[in-house]
């Protein structure tokens, strides 16, 4: 087992999106857990599909073969030169390296009330009487979804994207509006 932290991931392409990130190893035939970070996996990795990866030296990454196991997507790759990831430790080689795909090729959301992370990222976040709180620099999806806010004295704050903080959402102007309760962004 290797002792060195692992490398940070860059930020991807502006023109890209992250939607999975390869985790540990399953098994000794070359199975990778995947991360997802996609509404549609099942289309995202479905067999044959080339993903673009970060760090892109791993990739670009085929699907050779997609199941489920106990709630986990497990993959089969196949690398750049068309070779499949065969072993637990090829596998293991490509922890933490960031799938992606081009931002031309996500669908239209039909929701007024849904976006995609890279909408959000960027945008100023303003209370309720325009004061300007922060610029969203990510979105966390943990046990709930998360605005990172990145604060004018250097720091950041945490908002729960829920309706009833984030109260709109205006992409096109650059903006969305936070009501937080109090002390929220003081943590």
């Amino acid at each position: 087992m290797s002792t060195s932290s692992p490398r940070a991931p860059r930020e991807p392409s502006p023109d890209t999106v992250v939607v999975g990130r390869i985790g540990r190893p399953h098994g000794v035939r070359g199975l990778a857990t995947v991360e997802v970070r996609t509404d549609d996996p099942d289309l995202r990795f479905a067999p044959g599909e080339a993903l673009v990866t970060d760090p892109p030296e791993r990739g670009p990454l085929t699907v050779v073969d997609k199941r489920w196991h106990s709630g986990t997507l497990l993959l089969q790759l196949a690398g750049p030169t068309g070779e499949v990831y065969g072993t637990r430790e090829a596998v293991d080689a490509l922890r933490n390296t960031l799938l992606l795909v081009p931002v031309a090729d996500l669908p239209e959301i039909e929701d007024p009330d849904s976006f995609y992370d890279h909408q959000l990222v960027g945008l100023t976040a303003r209370l309720p009487d325009g004061t300007v709180v922060g610029e969203v620099t990510a979105v966390r999806h943990e046990a709930q979804d998360l605005l990172v806010l990145r604060r004018g004295a250097g720091g950041e704050a945490l908002v729960p994207f829920v309706s009833a903080i984030v109260t709109s959402v205006d992409v096109a102007g650059g903006f969305l509006v936070v009501d937080p309760p109090e002390g929220l962004l003081e943590l």
